[in-house]
């Protein structure tokens, strides 16, 4: 006859600790007995274990509790053969550059268009540019067209600089019959839009675009499970509470959970472990996608119709555009989005349905694009509950290096069975659309673009005022400047004078054009 197995050094059953609702149901690092069953759930002695009726669907995978966890094994899937995975968060081709310093008026018909240090190689030979703001001139050279923006074309580079030398297209003329066009006026800050490449006559090769990756290393993080099953209690389960495919159930839904937090606030790093027999083992653990973002809304206040539309054109409106968008909130985010007042706005539309995935999500529609709302229960055991994720569902990327396989063993010297899983992967996030809210006033991502909503005529201040933010308005605000509108990005330059008493705070505004800083 088969006989119990216990914990190896221990005479009773292990002692039963509480769970997160305080019962005394949880047997951490155990190995499955009838006696510990027993012990766990009220001291019922072995032999007197009754079977219950219990409803499978208490017991499912419920993929609603791990909700980043599905989503990755939903995404694109990539297998490598290193732990150590080289990640390119390649994103949208940039579409607007900024001029540096004024260009002065002049009679040469070449000049040097000077650009930031990390934009000049950006503009090749034969393109376009249209200047913003900066007026062309009609085939005469001598009228003005208003609103009818000054292009250019690039020649080559300067050798000292290296920023682009490009010639007026549509510029002024000394003469109506000239062929070339003179330097005109162009303002600091003015933008500068790409355009098409424009080839000669019998012209067939031109530079390639450029495409710089931006690589980041992602560590994937090597996660197992166990379970050691008695043979005594696996002949008895028919007579006890739980069978073994239950116990296993609870198993797997506490690995996917605790994977699910490792998901979201793993922090990167990798180390060496003595192992018996074997020498030093490397360890890798993963890096959290809130640590990924690049783009962060700093969040306070009560959220409202406005700002929630501000939200889908800062994500649907960038220079990387995804499909679709689903948030993932903490409660508090989602209550609050809940509880915004949509009479006034009839034409947004807010509806209950399920996506693709097959949750129940909050879907509201903007003239921008749909987002999906789902609460996300890992945010608020991790201290998230008023924040949350805006992530691009077709912009994620599931590093595999080895994929899941289970084992069932015998344990040596042991009349038990071990089984369990093992997986070896990471999440990461590809392109720059995703935008971590942040409603707990937490420091941003270093080399992440920090943004916040803005609906007040005056200028920020005090602690609202931070250097480098951008200020996405949502009310006209003449105390930024007087050209400062609804639907515009100000960003700020903070300077400090004096110390003390005397410390004197000013602040210099900029109009943003929405490039994203993609530093890694």
């Amino acid at each position: 006859m088969a006989t119990e197995t216990v914990t190896v050094g221990s005479g009773n059953a292990p002692t039963p600790q509480p769970g997160s609702a305080g019962v005394a149901s949880q047997l951490a690092g155990n190995p499955t007995t009838v006696s510990g069953v027993a012990s766990a759930t009220g001291g019922i002695a072995p032999g007197n274990l009754i079977e219950t009726d219990i409803d499978d669907q208490i017991f499912r995978f419920r993929s609603e509790d791990t909700a980043l966890m599905s989503l990755m094994l939903k995404s694109k899937k990539v297998k490598v053969n290193t732990p150590e995975v080289e990640h390119f968060m390649i994103d949208e081709q940039r579409s607007t550059l900024t001029v540096t310093t004024a260009v002065a008026e002049g009679t040469g018909a070449y000049f040097v268009l000077p650009l930031a240090a990390k934009d000049q190689a950006i503009p090749r030979n034969y393109h376009t540019l249209l200047l913003k703001g900066v007026d062309g001139y009609e085939a005469d050279g001598k009228t003005k067209t208003p609103g009818k923006d000054l292009m250019v074309f690039v020649t080559g580079r300067d050798t000292t600089t290296q920023n682009p030398v490009v010639r007026a297209v549509n510029g002024p003329k000394s003469t109506s019959s000239d062929t070339f066009c003179t330097t005109p006026a162009i303002p600091a800050n003015t933008k500068v839009k790409l355009l098409a490449n424009a080839l000669y006559e019998t012209q067939k090769e031109v530079d390639p675009d450029l495409i710089v990756p931006q690589p980041t290393t992602v560590y994937l993080q090597k996660r197992g499970m166990n379970q050691v099953v008695s043979d005594y209690f696996e002949a008895q389960k028919k007579h006890i509470p739980f069978s073994q495919a239950i116990i296993a159930e609870q198993a797997i839904l506490n690995f996917k959970r605790a994977g699910n937090r490792t998901l979201w606030a793993g922090r990167k790093g990798k180390f060496p472990v003595s192992v018996p027999k074997l020498g030093d083992q490397m360890v890798y653990c993963t890096e959290g996608i809130r640590w990924q973002f690049k783009r962060e809304l700093q969040h306070t206040g009560k959220w409202t119709i406005e700002k929630l539309i501000a939200l889908a054109k800062l994500f649907y409106t960038g220079e990387d555009v995804p499909k679709s968008a689903i948030l993932l909130a903490g409660k508090n985010l989602l209550e609050e989005i809940q509880c915004i007042d949509f009479s006034k706005h009839p034409e947004i539309q807010i509806i209950a349905t399920q996506n693709p995935i097959g949750w129940s999500v909050t879907r509201i529609h903007t003239v921008f694009g749909d987002i999906d709302i789902k609460r996300e229960p890992t945010l608020d055991v991790l201290g998230w509950s008023n924040s949350g994720a805006l992530l691009g569902e077709d912009r994620l990327v599931h590093y595999t290096y080895s994929t899941q396989h289970e084992f069932n063993d015998r344990v040596e010297g042991e009349e038990a069975t071990r089984k369990g899983m093992v997986v070896w992967d990471g999440l990461a996030l590809k392109g720059a659309c995703h935008i971590w809210i942040d409603g707990e006033g937490d420091t941003s991502n270093a080399g992440s673009t920090r943004y916040t909503i803005w609906d007040q005529a005056t200028a920020p201040t005090g602690d609202d005022l931070i250097d480098g933010q951008i200020y996405l308005l949502t009310a006209d605000c003449p105390g930024i400047n007087a050209a400062a509108q609804n639907g515009q990005m100000w960003q700020a330059k903070v300077t400090t004078t004096g110390s003390g008493d005397s410390a004197k705070t000013t602040a210099s505004w900029s109009e943003y054009a929405g490039e994203l800083v993609m530093t890694v």
